[in-house]
């Protein structure tokens, strides 16, 4: 299988540290999204919304969207809790990643890494936004060693990606202890 992608992307870098994970072999082909590589009629072929990652089957079948290819590559394995609850709580955790962590953490660090923004230029309230996200993150992970109690699973997989970069972003993890140790447990479980 190949996987499109760029590396700086957290949203890639889900997809590359599953198979990783997981031994699951691989051609890793690089696309820069700042030089428009996603937007090229042959890549629009592969996903019409011209967005990376994308997952290329050996049978030529695409898949986009990076916890719709991590959740398509773990299943069956211990990625994903057997037992139907957790597995709905991880579900619940990849939900709340893309619509109230990723526009926050993940587009100030766009800004400031990619477009040069400094910290000064960011939108108060995604910065607000992104520090309620950490600290809902903090609150659970006072209580449980991963954020689907113990379990380590994807939903720890897809919130790593961006969280340990936050600091890119403008986001300082001071005071956000419980965080912190996960950053490394969740490094930890997959090598990084």
């Amino acid at each position: 299988m190949k996987i499109y992608g760029d590396l700086k992307s957290g949203n890639c870098l889900k997809v590359k540290w599953v198979c990783d994970k997981l031994s699951r072999r691989y051609t890793w082909i690089d696309v820069d999204t700042m030089k428009s590589e996603s937007r090229t009629p042959e890549f629009l072929k592969l996903n019409g919304a011209g967005q990376v990652p994308v997952l290329e089957l050996d049978d030529g079948r695409t898949l986009a969207q990076s916890n719709a290819i991590i959740r398509y590559l773990a299943r069956g394995t211990d990625l994903i809790p057997a037992e139907a609850f957790l597995s709905a709580k991880m579900d619940e955790w990849l939900f709340w990643e893309q619509y109230s962590h990723e526009p926050y953490i993940a587009v100030c660090r766009f800004l400031m890494v990619y477009l040069g923004k400094s910290l000064g230029d960011l939108d108060p309230e995604k910065v607000k936004r992104g520090y309620a996200a950490l600290a809902l993150m903090e609150h659970q992970l006072q209580k449980t060693k991963f954020l689907v109690e113990d379990v380590f699973s994807l939903a720890d997989v897809a919130l790593l990606a961006y969280t340990r970069a936050a600091h890119e972003g403008g986001f300082h993890l001071d005071g956000y202890d419980a965080v912190r140790r996960w950053i490394g447990e969740s490094e930890k479980r997959l090598g990084l």
